[in-house]
This record gives structure tokens, sequence and C-alpha cells, in this order.
């Protein structure tokens, strides 16, 4: 048996076939969070195409301290792959064909998976339909993310009641966390980690914490600086947490649990030390309990990467839902 035969024997017993499986769907999906399989051939992979697929798909997440892929990518060529298709939740499928069409195809061999089928009759064709495509399939692909992250959490979570009770809200953390600080309208809950550690903060103000007028983005740096002020330090005598100077962070406006959300990303730093490291801060403007509630989550790992940390914070956020009066 040559080489070709054997690794395509392989790769066949790692797979399966649709359309055996059609009547055992829905299959679980499976593979690490934030990966992509994309299916195309070599020539392209190597060419324009491939390029434009890392510079778009593996572009550098946006408020981490060093770079690191948006997603991780696998690359597989389409005579390989033919008749069969990976467990993978996200792949991409590029093929020139007698037509120029971009399809999604849900749940096609498992799920949750999305399947984004891209066909050209040229190279140049396949880039135009990236072109336009690609900021939609990023936010479908990051979505999907999300939402396997927090199943995974849900498989072993805290007793939140008290943090619920307390701040009038729903959420899912995991048990892997601990309360390490509470005051009356604040909680740092934290989990270690062989790096580090990762952190997750809960507060309320008063809706009228926003001075009106101001800048939307210097009101979040000031509430999150004034809390690191309060309550979060360093080892030593003056050295408060605060976001780094030297770095503008990313701002936007958003929705969660259907309120105006200010979503805050950026690097923190403690004062007269050199600790650092990247943090994601939502403050809820909550107008029926007249507050402006603030989820943040931050992380420490230094020499680390810190993009999956990240999203892990990113996705219990995420889980957070306001109880009506």
């Amino acid at each position: 048996m040559n080489k070709t035969h054997f690794l395509y024997l392989f790769i066949s017993l790692l797979l399966f076939s649709c359309k055996k499986e059609d009547a055992d769907l829905p299959k679980k999906t499976a593979g690490k969070i934030n990966s992509i399989s994309v299916i195309v051939d070599d020539l392209w992979w190597n060419g324009e195409i491939g390029d434009n697929i890392r510079n778009k798909f593996a572009s550098p997440v946006i408020g981490l301290p060093q770079e690191e892929p948006l997603f991780t990518i696998n690359q597989y060529p389409v005579k390989l792959m033919e008749g069969f298709m990976t467990d993978c939740r996200n792949i991409i499928v590029i093929k020139k064909g007698n037509e120029n069409k971009f399809q999604i195809k849900e749940n096609q061999c498992a799920a949750p998976q999305n399947v984004f089928h891209i066909t050209g009759k040229t190279a140049g064709a396949i880039l135009e339909i990236l072109e336009k495509n690609s900021p939609k399939m990023i936010q479908i692909i990051h979505q999907t993310e999300i939402a396997e992250k927090q199943r995974l959490n849900r498989m072993s979570l805290m007793n939140a009641k008290a943090i619920n009770n307390k701040f009038k809200i729903k959420i899912e953390i995991p048990s892997s966390y601990e309360q390490v600080l509470q005051k009356d309208n604040f909680i740092w809950l934290k989990k270690e980690i062989v790096s580090g550690n990762t952190s997750l903060l809960i507060y309320q103000l008063p809706l009228n914490s926003f001075k009106k007028g101001a800048n939307l983005v210097s009101n979040v740096i000031k509430i999150r600086d004034s809390i690191g002020h309060l309550y979060i330090h360093g080892k030593e005598a003056n050295t408060d947490m605060m976001t780094e100077e030297a770095y503008a962070p990313y701002f936007f406006k958003i929705k969660q649990d259907g309120k105006l959300t200010y979503e805050t990303k950026g690097t923190w730093e403690v004062k007269n030390d050199f600790m650092s490291g990247p943090f994601v801060n939502y403050a809820i403007v909550d107008e029926e309990h007249d507050r402006l509630l603030v989820l943040e989550g931050f992380c420490y790992s230094p020499s680390k990467e810190k993009r999956d940390l990240m999203h892990e914070l990113e996705s219990i956020i995420k889980s957070v839902s306001i109880v009506k009066n």
C-alpha cells in the first residue's frame, strides 16, 4: 500500500460520510474552540485565495497584548476529502465550478455545524465571494463558538443563586470559579489556572454615573479604574489595577439581553508593577432598575496565549440576563 492510499484510508477512518449518517443525525460536532476546517486545493491555498482566508479568518484578535489568530485554521485538499466531511463545527469548502455561488448549510453532517460552500468559475470570483461574505461568516462562527463554550460551561455550574439575587440577574458561571471578594454592589470571582488566573467582576452603579456629554469611552475607563483603585491591588502599596494608557481600548455599542450595552476591550496593568493582561468590559444600561450593570472579565497569564481564556469570559458574560421587576 503506497503512502497516498494509506493517507486516504486513515483520513476516511477519522471522517464519516454524510450520506451514511443521515438517518442518525444529529451527530454531535467536535473539535477545539475557535477552529475552522478549510477544504480547498493546495494550489489555491498556497496562493492569493489562501492569503485572503488567512488575512480574514486568522487576523489578530482585538484587545490582546500579543497577536493571536481570530480562529485556528486547518486546511485539507478537496480531492482527499471528496464525499466526506469532518465533524468540525465550522467548515469552509472552496471549489472551482460552473457558477459563482455562496451557500450556508447548517448542521449538514452534525450539530451544531456551519458549512460554508463557495464555488467560483475563477480564482478572482472566489476572492469576490470571500470579500463580500467573510464578515457574515466570521459573525456566525463567533456566535457558534460562544454557544458551544456556554454549553460546555453548563456541564458544571456553580450555585449562583446569591449572585443572581444580589444583582437581579441570571448568569451561568462554571464551578471552577470561586468568590474572592464581595462588597455591597461588587463581587469578584476568580479561577486559578496553571499559567495564572482568570477573573470575573460584577458590579452596579447608579445610571447617572455616566456623565452627560462626556466621552463614553472615557466614562467606562474612569469607572473601571476607580473599581481597580478600590478593590484590585498588587502585593505592594500603591499598586492598583488600571487601564493601560499606552493603547487605546476598542469600543462598541451592542445589545445584551435586549439592552443598550457598551462593550470595551483593551489591556490592563498594575500601577508600579509588571502585571498586565487583556480585559473585556460590558456596561449594560438597565433603565428598569435605574442602574449601570457592569460585567468584566480579565486574565493574567504571562507568556501564554490568552485568546481562549478571554473567549470563556465572554461566554460567561454573554449568558447574563436581567430579571424584570
